[in-house]
């Protein structure tokens, strides 16, 4: 037998996962995402990748502003009578009446090994904190920040050169096929939950601007962490005569360089960096330009030797 399911979910993140439960036969009775919002210089409304797939695979679309004292919405959800509702990156904290509904719970597919890298952030946070490995869990929701019971987890390698716009497709493909296997475990009662350790808990805080500020007291390998983690925001940057300077590419380099100085050759630009340590850039975008490989912006801004970034 089939279960029946709510389906919550917002970015492009949740859109496997969706796609998956449909093609392995569950009944996908609703799916709750974020109201159309406003973006670009049109400020034209934009549907939420989740809208857009539900919208091909035709199944019934609700897009409340609010839902913890929505009346309509909790009669719609109640009316439903669903085995589970699945939360992937919805956006919104599940109140308990939500919680309450469904017999096997809500689901929540995270991008991290839990009880590491709880919050809105955790593939950015594992690349910039330099994680070799990191994974997806499935788990049960309870009304704290990602503290539900463990269900099921599946690791994956984080390559040396992936940055989370990378690391985040494989991340979902992996996470949509243990979400199947999760409910139909469920479903076996095959699955024994299990509490998370607190002791063990990190934090992957939703991402601030300042975030990307380089900080060239940290090591080469650090910043070039944070680099790859923070793409596409809020990137790396820095100042560089009086302008905002973004480090889009870069990697740790060989030999010392005075802290947040350049040390520029004939197609290379170093910046010094803490614990003796330096960095190559390899493609820079300086405010209000285009994103330009290290030769061109030599050849175009003409930096020196010895020139302080930030």
């Amino acid at each position: 037998m089939s279960l029946d399911l709510i389906f919550c979910g917002t970015p492009r993140f949740a859109v496997p996962t969706l796609e998956r439960l449909v093609d392995a036969g569950f009944h996908i009775h609703l799916v709750v995402t974020q109201p159309d919002r406003p973006k670009g210089r049109g400020l034209e409304l934009v549907q939420s990748p989740v809208k857009e797939s539900a919208l091909k695979l035709n199944l019934p679309i609700t897009q409340p502003d609010r839902i913890k004292t929505n009346d309509e919405f909790r009669t719609q959800l109640t009316a439903l009578k669903p085995d589970a509702i699945i939360v992937v990156g919805y956006g919104r904290i599940i109140p308990q009446w939500m919680l309450d509904l469904p017999p096997l719970g809500n689901i929540n597919l995270h991008a991290s090994l839990l009880p590491k890298y709880r919050g809105a952030a955790p593939i950015q946070w594992a690349i910039a904190n330099g994680e070799t490995v990191t994974g997806v869990t499935t788990m049960r929701i309870d009304a704290g920040l990602d503290t539900g019971d463990i269900l099921q987890q599946r690791e994956l390698v984080i390559a040396s050169d992936d940055t989370s716009e990378t690391l985040a497709p494989r991340l979902a493909l992996i996470g949509a096929d243990l979400m199947v296997e999760t409910l139909h475990g469920l479903q076996a009662s095959s699955i024994h939950p299990r509490p998370q350790d607190n002791s063990q808990a990190t934090l992957a805080p939703i991402l601030k601007k300042e975030d990307g500020l380089v900080d060239f007291s940290r090591s080469a390998a650090e910043i070039f962490n944070r680099i790859r983690g923070f793409q596409p925001w809020p990137g790396a940057y820095t100042n560089f005569r009086g302008k905002t300077l973004q480090l889009t590419k870069a990697r740790p380099a060989t030999g010392a360089v005075p802290q947040a100085e350049l040390q520029v050759t004939a197609d290379r630009v170093l910046a010094g960096c803490g614990h003796n340590t330096s960095l190559e850039l390899l493609e820079l975008q300086l405010e209000g330009k285009k994103r330009t490989p290290a030769r061109d912006f030599i050849h175009g801004y003409r930096p020196q030797s010895g020139e302080k970034l930030g």
